[in-house]
């Protein structure tokens, strides 16, 4: 089992799952410390990266697109401090950083998960029941119902129309845009009866955002509602089906046999690459990078791939 330790955050890799626990520390952001722990499946990986910098570095895993509700949410629009998969790592622990993104990297290549395109959600999105109040008003979503309630900020026409729910089975989509500079953002719900294109100041069905830190806890909301209806890619409504780890496909369906000369070249491949990860982490041992338990650890996740 790969892991890191740091202030921002723990990763943790046993081979199948990435799990990412946030820290506690008051720099930590508020959605990440909001989401709480996250278990990303190795099938929602497309890749991982380790960006070296002079007092500290920059872990960042990268999903494959449609994967996860949240991202689909956001749309590229989260700050690099509220994004859940990127974790500041000390310059004295860079050696912990690049094997932990060895250890995935090679997993990715020995499963051969595919980097395109998601055509299903393969994390279940923010635990629910969820309640968010930011900019001028409040939602709730229990999986069944969002619930739309107006604060004092809220323009009078709208707050005239009363608190709002809408059954999921109404939503068809969900837009949030963060404010940036002097626009204002938005959490809309667009349904199926009764759309509207009004801005969101005056839009029954949406909340009005003014910039505030809280503000980003409704891209949580929008990710909620996102996985439990249909995928944007048509994979169908409902809860998200959220794999079990990878398997190795059974011989029967694997395709045509190949000849009995060929597999022989990449079986050598990989223990050569096996041993290559041996004497790395030998020597990131012995140079003090690795600790005794990380080192043994390791030792033990590779020996078991032979």
């Amino acid at each position: 089992m790969a892991e890191i330790l740091q202030k921002d955050g723990t990763w943790t890799f046993d081979g199948d799952t990435i799990r990412i626990v946030p820290g506690r520390e008051r720099g930590v952001h508020v959605l990440r410390q909001t989401l709480g722990e996250l278990a990303v499946p190795l099938q929602a990986v497309a890749g991982i990266s380790y960006e070296p910098g002079r007092r500290h570095g920059r872990l960042r895993l990268r999903l494959r697109d449609g994967a996860d509700p949240l991202l689909q949410a956001a749309r590229g629009r989260l700050p690099d401090t509220a994004d859940p998969y990127r974790l500041t790592v000390e310059s004295d622990r860079a050696g912990v950083a690049e094997y932990f993104v060895d250890e995935v990297r090679n997993a990715l290549l020995l499963e051969q998960v595919p980097d395109g395109p998601s055509g299903r959600y393969l994390l279940p999105g923010p635990t629910l029941p969820l309640s968010v109040g930011a900019g001028d008003g409040t939602v709730t979503f229990d999986g069944e119902w969002v619930r739309l309630a107006w604060n004092w900020m809220t323009e009078e026409g709208k707050k005239s129309a009363g608190p709002q729910a809408l059954a999921l089975a109404e939503v068809r989509s969900v837009e949030w845009l963060p404010s940036a500079g002097l626009e204002n953002g938005y959490l809309r719900f667009v349904v199926l009866r009764e759309p509207t294109k009004a801005p969101p100041k005056h839009d029954p069905h949406a909340i009005e955002l003014y910039g505030f830190k809280k503000d980003l806890l409704m891209a949580m909301v929008a990710a909620a509602v996102l996985a439990r209806i249909p995928h944007p890619a048509g994979a169908g409504a409902g809860a998200p089906t959220v794999l079990p780890p990878l398997a190795k496909a059974p011989a029967a369906l694997a395709g045509p046999a190949p000849a009995p000369a060929e597999p022989a070249p990449a079986a050598a491949s990989d223990h050569d690459a096996l041993l290559r990860r041996l004497r790395e982490l030998g020597e990131l041992h012995q140079a003090g990078i690795l600790t005794e338990e990380e080192f043994t650890a390791a030792k033990q996740a590779v020996l078991k791939r032979f």
